[in-house]
């Protein structure tokens, strides 16, 4: 995942919205450092809440390389970190609306989202999947794919937040035909990678052993694979044995890895340098990049405590890959 493939030009910045999450956890601290250590990366507008940012430490960094748009949405009197109420919930996806309004209107350029509380957001009455689920409902988005990447891997997901025993019913030829031509088409326009390599990870242990462990490799996976092979044109290996496509991955042998369910992506990701881990949604209308970790409640009242390297590599990601994408 080498960034000097794509350097960040510096002759017209890009504009980053990036978005609070939910109040009451990480993301404000995150944002505060974050801010303070990238002042002459981007041009960058921090949609939240004032009063829950100042809290946070902001009154400590320069505003020159930074805009706040205050929506004034959390009542400070009885506020505090690490809470679950339906009220930050809510602020947080109103933070996200903003953020489409600002990128509807050219007024940012791509959005990088700090973490929201499903839990959270659901006491509030809305039933919610995740950011990604959210920005594809409300552009109308229909295909759309969650990748996960950080300096070593870029895993592409079949499935995303569904329970483990529902994963074999909801793996189908076309879901697979989907993701894997969205993921090769953003590889070229987002990553400027000429001809993706593509290894495909199988659902079950050693990739079913050639149906002795499993059907869906024999009956799903490869026949999809065979047709996209004949229709890329282009390396797509697979399925192999997840550890083994995953393994080869890193080494450098693929640009990247297709994995049928969430942790299948999630702990390689989170063993090989953690901090660097990325999620970034493909195949919205508009870059959008967030931390690969959560609102971490138990540590969000200490500020002091909290590590932005993730957030800085969300924001620097959306950065290249928006000036990558002007360029195309």
């Amino acid at each position: 995942m080498n960034s000097k493939r794509n350097p960040i030009s510096k002759s017209h910045p890009i504009k980053v919205g990036i978005t609070f999450g939910d109040p009451s956890g990480i993301g404000p601290s995150i944002t505060v450092k974050a801010l303070a250590r990238l002042r002459n990366l981007a041009s960058f507008v921090v949609i939240g809440d004032r009063g829950i940012f100042d809290k946070a430490g902001a009154k400590a960094i320069s505003g020159k390389n930074y805009k706040f748009l205050d929506l004034n949405n959390v009542r400070h009197k009885d506020f505090s970190f690490g809470r679950i109420r339906p009220e930050y919930g809510k602020a947080s996806l109103e933070y996200l609306d903003k953020a489409m309004e600002l990128i509807a209107g050219d007024e940012i350029d791509c959005i990088v989202t700090c973490p929201i509380s499903k839990e959270s957001i659901n006491l509030a009455g809305f039933a919610l999947g995740g950011h990604t689920e959210y920005f594809a409902r409300h552009t109308g988005t229909k295909d759309f794919v969650m990748m996960l990447l950080n300096k070593y891997l870029r895993i592409s997901l079949i499935t995303r937040h569904i329970p483990l025993k529902e994963v074999p019913g909801n793996i189908g030829r076309g879901l697979i035909r989907k993701n894997i031509l969205l993921t090769y088409k953003s590889l070229r326009e987002l990553f400027l990678v000429p001809r993706p390599r593509i290894v495909v990870c199988g659902l079950n242990p050693h990739a079913s052993d050639n149906g002795v462990i499993g059907e869906e490799e024999n009956r799903v996976i490869k026949p999809a694979l065979e047709k996209l092979r004949t229709e890329l044109k282009c390396v797509i290996d697979g399925p192999l044995p997840a550890d083994v496509a995953i393994s080869k991955a890193k080494d450098g042998k693929y640009d990247t890895c297709i994995a049928m369910y969430h942790d299948q992506a999630l702990i390689p990701l989170k063993l090989f340098k953690k901090e660097s881990g990325v999620n970034i949604t493909l195949g919205l209308p508009f870059i959008r990049t967030s931390p690969l970790h959560g609102t971490a409640f138990d540590i969000a009242a200490a500020p002091a405590a909290a590590d932005p390297g993730s957030l800085i590599e969300a924001i620097k990601l959306a950065v290249r890959c928006a000036q990558n994408q002007k360029r195309a």
